[in-house]
């Protein structure tokens, strides 16, 4: 009979047949990458950040399920599939690990230093890059606004623990929220909720328009 955890295992690690894993590497040219490049990949909805360490090596603050089941290193230490990813930002269980290339870009293409060109601070020597990068290794609580890969990579490369993406997401939810059409339809729906309760009254009310009032206000 298969046990529970067994079947966790089917489910978080075997994402991929062994006859992929055997080539992924040489998918991607080392002479490409020096040690302390920020590398992005998509991965899920979002870009996923890195710091090249050079030898193969990328060191990286990625979500992860597995270690909330199991302290099973070997099983742990295997490439985080998508699967593992969303379920540890859902679950916060997070680290900063090291990867080889092909385990971090998870089969997609890379981009290099890309922030250089958003960014205004100046990036920092790649010997400091990597050294802030390996000071960070081991588990962190994670936040997918507050502190996520983007912040971790910002850090190492600027010194600033900023998310570009974060910012980008928070000003479409503002847009959705603090528009004057969801002024609208809160005012209704509240009025519509008393009304259909038999419970209009002034008291209640303005407490039910002061929502509406406040995000028509800050639209």
């Amino acid at each position: 009979m298969i046990t529970f955890l067994q079947l966790l295992s089917l489910f978080f690690i075997a994402s991929k047949v062994d006859e992929e894993d055997k080539d992924k590497d040489s998918k991607y040219d080392l002479s490409l990458y020096k040690r302390g490049d920020l590398l992005e990949v998509p991965r899920t909805l979002f870009t996923h950040f890195g710091i090249y360490l050079g030898n193969n090596r990328v060191a990286h603050f990625i979500p992860d399920i597995l270690p909330v089941f199991t302290k099973n290193k070997a099983a742990i230490g295997k490439m985080v599939t998508n699967n593992r990813l969303i379920l540890g930002v859902i679950a916060k269980s997070a680290s900063v690990r090291v990867d080889s290339l092909a385990d971090f870009a998870y089969g997609s293409e890379i981009l290099v230093n890309h922030m250089d060109k958003l960014c205004s601070q100046p990036p920092l020597e790649g010997d400091e890059v990597a050294r802030r990068a390996e000071k960070l290794m081991g588990s962190m609580t994670y936040s997918l606004l507050w502190y996520n890969c983007e912040h971790y990579v910002m850090y190492c490369r600027y010194g600033m623990a900023i998310s570009y993406q974060t910012y980008q997401f928070c000003l479409t939810v503002r847009k959705i929220i603090c528009s004057r059409m969801n002024a609208y339809i809160t005012a209704l729906c509240g009025m519509g909720i008393m009304l259909y309760l038999g419970s209009l009254t002034l008291l209640n009310t303005v407490p039910t328009l002061l929502v509406p009032f406040t995000i028509w206000m800050a639209s």
